[in-house]
């Protein structure tokens, strides 16, 4: 047991070393192409933090493929926009909220209204989609609506890359370059070339992946010993996990008062993981959402559903919009622990 509790801390802490490596990478990527902020945060930030936990469920499905291991899978596909929705939005405004009382900035997010709108509306449409329609139609709708997923975020794509935002604000340099620069002082080259960039994002995804494996492997038999459901105990821990480095980026976005990029990370990240990962779901798994993990999607939409309002009827995003995203994290858990 001790030995599984070690070997799941182990792959959680490859899987966020190498989320950070591998976000560096995609940010200077971004940089190298002169790509927009919402381009960056929305597309490149958000697909690149939100490999932890698209590749926890397809590991699990793939590479254990037992009942249990399927369940953990569902679990994480599904914990991913729920956690995404709920404790990162809260982070969001509790960061906002701080940073006010210590009067660091106003009580308000500036973000790009038109971006962030964009990318939640998509996830509402694929999201609800995904859940309501196998309810209704049953195993004949799967296949289809999975590819109409995929299809969906080609063209959610297309339109953030079409769409008016401002330059990228973030400036870090590359993890990989400055290491190379300090044993290798000669190179006086400013930027890394883009062999580099793209050598430590395959070095990242690699290590990922291997942590992923090892994260699966020791949460099913964690699981088992405690004799809890695979699937609620996949939607509670994994995603909390593995969603760390959009959390952590966010809030430090927000610190600084880079809202684009902190909330473009977090809604980006939830379209993302409301199609690839879902159709995966939808393809190789009963996909039976029912109990505490259709609870959980409903809350994750009623979420989504109250920052896009906010957006629409008063053309900004409230921190206390934010905040509540908290409440429902709040309400799932005390659900939980009343079952």
């Amino acid at each position: 047991m001790f030995i599984s509790v070690l070997s799941l801390i182990f792959g959680l802490v490859l899987i966020l070393i190498a989320a950070e490596f591998f976000t560096n990478g995609i940010e200077e990527f971004g940089r190298h192409f002169s790509f927009s902020q919402a381009v960056v945060g929305s597309i490149f930030a958000a697909v690149g933090t939100a490999l932890p936990e698209t590749i926890l469920p397809v590991v699990a499905i793939f590479m254990y493929g037992g009942a249990s291991a399927k369940e953990i899978g569902v679990g994480a596909i599904l914990g991913a926009p729920f956690m995404l929705s709920t404790l990162a939005f809260f982070l969001v405004g509790l960061t906002v909220t701080i940073a006010a009382l210590r009067k660091k900035r106003n009580f308000e997010l500036k973000v790009e209204a038109h971006s962030i709108r964009r990318d939640l509306i998509f996830f509402l449409l694929m999201y609800s989609t995904a859940i309501i329609l196998p309810l209704i139609g049953g195993k004949p709708l799967l296949i289809p609506i999975s590819f109409a997923l995929v299809a969906g975020y080609v063209f959610y794509a297309y339109l953030t890359f079409r769409s008016e935002s401002a330059d990228m604000e973030h400036s870090e340099g590359m993890y990989l370059w400055r290491i190379i620069q300090r044993f290798m002082p000669s190179l006086l080259r400013p930027k890394p070339p883009l062999l580099v960039i793209l050598g430590q994002v395959v070095l990242a995804l690699i290590v990922m992946i291997k942590g992923a494996h090892t994260f699966v492997q020791s949460l099913e038999v964690i699981s088992a010993r405690f004799g809890m459901d695979p699937l609620i105990f996949a939607l509670l821990l994994a995603p909390v996990a593995t969603e760390l480095p959009e959390k952590f980026n966010s809030v430090t976005w927000t610190w600084k008062g880079r809202d684009t990029l902190a909330l473009g990370n977090i809604t980006g990240a939830m379209v993302f993981q409301s199609t690839f990962p879902v159709s995966v779901g939808l393809i190789y798994t009963d996909w039976n959402i029912t109990g505490m993990a259709l609870f959980s999607a409903v809350l994750a939409i009623s979420s989504a559903l109250t920052v896009l309002g906010a957006i629409t009827f008063t053309k900004r995003i409230s921190p206390l919009a934010m905040l509540f995203g908290g409440i429902l994290y709040l309400v799932y858990a005390a659900t939980l622990v009343l079952r």
